[in-house]
């Protein structure tokens, strides 16, 4: 076997080691990482050129097989099934990252798989495979720029750290922050934060640019001792001649841009691009038809680059707003009056509408994955519509693009949720993408901060987002606030940043040219910060702070602790209890933990506040001289059991039903009636005896517990006594809570000393 290659040092104090040579050798590239106790296994491979598309054919695929954590996958198959969001996260932040890095014009079909071999609980294996992914691609010796490193930054007790642990960074880090870019400047950005300051947040990106260096001398480092020569690329030679004659149309294509619409703006480019097809195809043979219009259309997408840059350049956007104007907002809130909360979001062109629901715990989300299973209570879902940009396409899931934007908006938000202890809801948004011209998920952000106020969630602070962009040529530079798809597409650098009027709480940025200084950071994020205050400012003309109360459409919730050891009871066997009062009530009913915490929800707020009642009750521990408002539930000849509580039943005896002699038990009560009782014993097993007569009007009353009722009883013996004039007969054995655990003889009614659970009642023996 062929010794394998490794490297290895300590970065920011843990250490990172990179193998190659002993693992899937046929591969044009394969790494194994380990990041402190944690490894990934990274592979490169590529196929042919694919000239036909117009477009670079790279995929980028990232899956955390559970046996990494010793785990066996949940479901009926026991195999891993769609990759989850996280790992899609991931798969987004590998290919964003090495995406620029290949020549204009490669084609080839490039596939980079990376998966978790093994977690350690501390380390998250995403960096691990991103760092992975970058040293394969340099492995396999295909044409790419420079070497990438990644890194998750920190920010804990004021200190900003590198790679943190995942406890960490789950609990009390105030920034989670991840980056990848090159010796000389950063190319990705992804990060969510809990209101750090535009400083705060340059330091961390510097932080992160200088741990990436040693990543990237590490990589260095591998692919020396590989001794891997890169494949030499030649880019495809361009017929000059056509593009000057298709570059001659930019003052047309100029005039045709500065048209105000999207649609109508589209129409006329559309309209010069086929004129310029016609001139420059016409007369020629079917043979060069199809390859003359295709080089067309190419360097008709170049000067349609170009010629938005020149608008930009000289500071006139093709839409007429200056580079730090923000489009016209609209905002209507409770777009959808059933909706718990709704708003309908509009910036220019590009439209949310956005729900907000509020649920109950048994709403949460499990997620489950090679990290310790936990639950979200709140989550954001993004869905972009064909009809959106005035397409048609196929209808499928969610792609990688839904998931991203909506995990961006999610992150944007989660910092000023309220604590669930405070607000224990669980809180579903959907934004769905009306109209689309750039930065629809920053209105998502805005359209879930309005549609959250909306349902009464009480936010601690509004956010708003804003998508920025960046034209860079020479010494000239121009910051674009609040940018078009097509200033998206043409720019060097786009970024999103939302927040509150305190501070940053998502951040996403992708970088197309070689440095960006931090003097430059800084103009852009603040630049970013007065258009989100200008945003701000309209939300909260439309909506001023979160409603007093919320949705009468949304469940009413209400909090009970009962004793730990009841819990069992209150579910009952096989869930009966739980079920029967969720039937009754008609509300949902939540076991919150093992020390008794229970949520009822329910949209009736009566029905929810009596079904709480009916809990408390029915998990009290019942007490000698309490009195209940009982119903008889089951009658027997000598006596007459009471529910007393949901669940609870305490015999009365003959005896103890109504003053002087009672003949039959039916001369008094019957199943169905309610009578009031008094509890007068409970014995060491918990079962209970009541008695009616005590109740009546006239009763007399004595000190303590075990006075003598009407001569029928003395709770303070351990054996019966005689009956009155009822005789010696024994009526069920056990009478008081002293006596011997007897069993009824057959043929005899017992019971006669017991009380019982309703869930526990038996059919007497015949």
């Amino acid at each position: 076997m062929t010794t394998p290659v490794r490297v290895e040092r300590e970065i920011a104090g843990v250490r990172i080691a990179l193998e190659t040579g002993q693992v899937a050798r046929q591969a044009g590239g394969s790494v194994i990482t380990t990041l402190g106790d944690s490894k990934t296994f990274a592979a490169v491979t590529s196929g042919g050129s694919r000239e036909d598309l117009p477009f670079f054919p790279l995929l980028c695929d990232y899956r955390e097989k559970t046996e990494a954590a010793g785990k066996i996958p949940g479901g009926f198959f026991k195999r891993e099934g769609r990759p989850t969001t996280k790992e899609i996260l991931t798969m987004r932040m590998i290919d964003r990252s090495i995406r620029p890095m290949f020549p204009d014009g490669f084609k080839e079909d490039v596939q980079v798989l990376t998966h978790a071999m093994q977690y350690d609980g501390e380390n998250n294996t995403d960096i691990c495979a991103m760092i992975g992914a970058f040293a394969a691609v340099r492995l396999s010796g295909l044409p790419f720029e420079t070497t990438l490193g990644a890194v998750r930054i920190g920010y804990v007790d004021g200190e900003m750290i590198a790679f943190p642990h995942d406890e960490v960074r789950r609990t009390s880090s105030r920034l989670d922050l991840v980056v990848s870019g090159h010796k000389n400047a950063i190319g990705m950005v992804e990060s969510s934060a809990k209101e750090l300051t535009e400083e705060e947040m340059i330091d961390a990106l510097e932080l992160a640019h200088n741990t990436v260096r040693e990543v990237v001398e590490l990589i260095d480092e591998l692919i020396d001792a590989v001794g891997v020569t890169q494949r030499a690329y030649t880019t495809p030679e361009v017929d000059t001649e056509l593009r000057d004659k298709v570059f001659s149309y930019q003052d047309q294509l100029m005039a045709a841009i500065r048209i105000d619409g999207k649609h109508e703006r589209d129409a006329a480019a559309s309209g010069v691009k086929d004129k310029v097809l016609a001139d420059l195809t016409a007369g020629l043979s079917d043979d060069e038809l199809g390859a003359r219009t295709s080089a067309v259309k190419g360097f008709f997408g170049d000067l349609k680059k170009k010629t938005e840059r020149a608008c930009i350049l000289e500071g006139k956007r093709v839409d007429g707003r200056a580079p730090g104007d923000i489009r016209t907002i609209t905002i209507v809130p409770d777009f959808v009056q059933r909706h718990h909360g709704s708003s309908l979001f509009t910036r220019g062109e590009t439209q949310a509408l956005v729900s907000c629901t509020l649920g109950t715990p048994d709403d949460e989300q499990i997620i489950d994955g090679i990290e310790p299973e936990y639950r979200k209570h709140f989550y954001l879902h993004y869905n972009f519509p064909p009809y959106s940009v005035g397409e048609t396409r196929r209808i499928m899931g969610p792609g990688r693009r839904e998931i991203g934007h909506g995990m961006l908006a999610e992150r944007a938000l989660s910092a000023v949720l309220p604590a669930k202890e405070r607000f224990p809801y669980t809180i579903r948004i959907v934004s769905d993408i009306t109209e689309s011209n750039g930065s629809s998920s920053m209105a998502s952000v805005c359209g879930g901060c309005l549609a959250l106020m909306c349902a009464g969630v009480p936010i601690s602070q509004p956010v708003a987002g804003i998508a920025m962009g960046l034209v860079k040529d020479g010494d000239q530079t121009v910051i674009l606030s609040d940018i078009l798809g097509s200033e998206d597409h043409c720019g060097d650098m786009d970024f999103k940043v939302a927040g509150s009027g305190v501070g940053i709480t998502a951040l996403q940025m992708d970088i197309k040219i070689k440095g960006v200084s931090r003097e430059l950071l800084t103009r852009a994020l603040e630049q970013a910060r007065l258009g989100r205050v200008h945003i701000l400012r309209c939300m909260l003309d439309a909506v001023a702070q979160p409603r007093a109360t919320i949705s009468d459409y949304a469940p009413r919730m209400e909090t009970v602790k009962i004793p730990g050891d009841k819990i069992g009871f209150l579910i009952g066997p096989g869930g009966k209890n739980i079920k029967a009062l969720q039937a009754t009530y008609e509300v949902r009913v939540s076991i919150l933990d093992d020390e008794g915490n229970v949520q009822v929800f329910g949209t009736d707020a009566a029905k929810v506040k009596a079904c709480k009642d009916a809990i408390v009750a029915s998990c009290e521990t019942p007490e000698i001289g309490s009195r209940y408002k009982g119903t008889v539930r089951s009658v027997r000849d000598f006596g007459a059991f009471i529910e007393i509580l949901p669940g609870v039943e305490g015999l009365c005896h003959i005896s103890e039903l109504a003053e002087g002699f009672v003949g039959q038990v039916t001369d008094v009560v019957n199943v169905g009636d309610e009578i009031e009782v008094e509890i007068i014993n409970v014995d060491d097993r918990g079962k209970v005896k009541v008695s009616h007569k005590v109740t009546l009007p006239g009763a007399e009353r004595s000190e303590g517990g075990d006075r003598d009722r009407g001569g029928n009883r003395d709770r303070g013996r351990d054996q019966d006594r005689e009956r009155g004039p009822r005789g010696d007969r024994d009526r069920g054995g056990d009478r008081d809570g002293g006596g011997d655990d007897r069993r009824p003889r057959r043929g005899r009614r017992g019971g006669g000393g017991s009380s019982r659970r309703s869930s526990d009642r038996q059919p007497a023996e015949s």
